[in-house]
């Protein structure tokens, strides 16, 4: 069915613009002066320029944006808007291309008779889980703007995790690419142009010059063999991630690298207290909130972990002694729940656990910059000096050998 974008102004005197399926332009007008509005521009759209649109432009929103989005739809719900006007509302103004495209239609759907958690549902890519099931325990107890506001802080917290994470990748990665970048110039256009004057030196070369010399000519003739083995790798690499025994393998690393082994645990710890405490905090069962929680958990452990946990608290076990069996958080993560379970505030537990662990990633990453950094500067000297090193041995060589005669 052909697809038309439309102009209209409403009896308000507001400027709106969409889009709707009909089988004719005429179909499309008369479906869009039944709501008494004035009709500005009504074109068709191409199938191949909508398809482009919805799969090439459009960008799953970041934890950022729904924060921005829980924030604005209190406020405005709070000024005493109503909430089908307040999505379109915000439909308008968010520029999140995906974001503003479901707000659009949960309004529809609203309109419709539906709830909001029913909208925001079918669209899983857009909504986490979390979110919605917030949403219907908001609609069902008379508290929605509550459960958007914890939202809200929840994108914010996991926003700044991500942030704060982000930083312990990003300067190690410009410092390898910076070296790979001078090895590649110098190994490419500085080393060939010495293999002339090396040719004709009667001493003998070194055998670092020799393998040196292989290694540039190698890159200069075959470099399309290099670039093809290196996206072998990365595409094998993220082929293998997606696989169950791959998935585990890269989780198993990750937890024990020496590096970022405690950055990953600590991680995970926070965002575990956080997304379980703002769950338990709105009304939802422990059962039900550690089944939300292990879908936010971005290593397969810690996922299994709260799965197990989930399957035994189901049958009466405490939290805090499976998640001790689990082996996978730290001591202090079951012990401060085990006291939230004898005082009977596990949520206030979790919130300390919560701010306690989000400013430990916080040191942690500094401690892995500082670490990563004068190991990737050390390694970038030492494979740069040798392959200076293997140009000037052959020159000394030669000038010991004019110094003789």
């Amino acid at each position: 069915m052909p697809s038309f974008a439309y102009t209209v102004v409403d009896k308000q005197g507001k400027q709106n613009k969409g889009s709707l399926d009909a089988d004719t332009r005429d179909a499309a007008m008369t479906e869009l002066k039944k709501a008494g509005s004035l009709v500005v521009e009504c074109k068709e759209v191409g199938a191949m320029g909508r398809d482009i649109h919805l799969k090439a432009f459009d960008k799953k929103p970041a934890p950022r944006d729904l924060a921005v989005f829980c924030r604005q739809f209190v406020a405005i719900l709070d000024a005493g808007v109503p909430a089908v006007q307040a999505l379109e509302m915000l439909a308008e103004q968010t520029e999140n291309k995906m974001l503003a495209s479901a707000l659009s239609d949960c309004k529809t759907t609203i309109e419709q008779g539906e709830t909001l958690s029913h909208a925001m549902a079918e669209y899983p890519k857009v909504f986490p889980s979390m979110l919605v099931t917030l949403v219907e325990a908001g609609e069902a107890s008379g508290s929605l703007t509550t459960s958007f506001t914890r939202m809200a802080t929840q994108f914010e917290r996991t926003a700044q995790l991500q942030d704060t994470v982000k930083k312990a990748t990003i300067y190690p990665t410009i410092l390898v690419i910076m070296m790979v970048c001078a090895i590649v110039v110098l190994l490419t256009f500085v080393v060939p142009t010495f293999e002339d004057v090396f040719s004709q030196l009667n001493t003998k070369m070194p055998a670092l010059t020799k393998v040196t010399l292989a290694i540039a000519l190698f890159l200069k003739s075959k470099w399309y063999v290099v670039l093809l083995i290196i996206l072998a790798v990365v595409f094998g690499v993220r082929y293998v991630k997606k696989t169950s025994g791959g998935n585990r393998f890269f989780g198993n690393m990750a937890m024990h690298s020496k590096i970022r082994g405690r950055l990953v645990v600590k991680t995970a710890s926070a965002r575990m207290a956080r997304t379980l405490g703002t769950l338990l905090s709105s009304g939802l069962s422990l059962v039900d909130a550690l089944s939300i929680t292990a879908d936010t958990m971005d290593n397969v452990f810690f996922e299994d972990a709260l799965r197990s946990a989930q399957s035994a608290v189901t049958l009466g076990a405490p939290l805090s002694g499976e998640l001790k069996k689990s082996g996978v958080f730290p001591p202090l993560v079951y012990h401060m729940v085990g006291i939230g379970e004898e005082t009977g505030d596990i949520e206030g537990m979790l919130e300390k656990l919560a701010e306690y662990y989000e400013e430990e990633v916080r040191a942690e990453t500094e401690r892995t910059l500082a670490v990563m950094e004068p190991v990737i500067i050390v390694v970038m000297a030492v494979v740069i000096g040798t392959i200076i090193l293997s140009i000037i041995l052959p020159m000394a060589s030669m000038y010991n050998s004019l110094g003789n005669l």
